[in-house]
């Protein structure tokens, strides 16, 4: 079985376009990295058949080596439907998101922050008794009671964060006064 190298190649660079385009923040680029990712995928399996031969139809007399396998174009047909679903879907989400929000800019969700503050605070916890093991609870107590004030630190940026209205120089620096404006 011979393989095309520039099929190869061509099925590769659009897979990785649209894997880098399906991890950016905007669902217009998600959108695209679907079409794109999903055609570098039917390159793929269409360059997994071979090269082209005889049509799949066993004719008296013709030898099975030279046949086309029709599962691989199957696959590619079922994989074309697929890929049309998930656009639809992502298209229908793009569109519903710019109705709500005026943008297909997805944000950085809070409690997903939460998430990776507790895993960073369980794993300081651990650090700290591991070190402090033999001292017993009151040698790590200045320790923990630093670890608390970054957690309300923490905390106090995530409560401004879901104040932020968008516009980035306020949101970082503080908006001005009224009686400046």
């Amino acid at each position: 079985m011979t393989v095309s190298a520039t099929l190869l190649v061509c099925a590769v660079v659009l897979v990785a376009v649209g894997g880098v385009l399906i991890l950016t923040r905007s669902l217009t680029r998600v959108l695209i990295g679907v079409i794109v990712c999903g055609n570098g995928v039917n390159l793929f399996v269409l360059a997994s058949a071979g090269r082209a031969g005889l049509p799949p139809l066993l004719y008296p007399g013709v030898p099975h080596a030279r046949v086309t396998d029709p599962l691989p174009q199957a696959i590619v047909l079922t994989a074309v439907v697929i890929t049309l679903a998930t656009t639809a879907f992502v298209l229908a989400m793009a569109y519903r998101s710019s109705q709500l929000t005026g943008s297909d800019f997805v944000p950085d969700d809070i409690a997903d922050r939460r998430v990776v503050l507790r895993a960073q605070i369980a794993a300081e916890r651990d650090e700290l008794r591991k070190q402090h093991r033999d001292e017993g609870p009151r040698a790590w107590r200045d320790e923990r009671r630093e670890q608390r004030h970054r957690i309300r630190a923490e905390r106090a940026f995530q409560a401004r964060a879901r104040d932020a209205d968008g516009d980035l120089w306020d949101d970082v620096l503080g908006s001005d006064p009224e009686d400046a404006r």
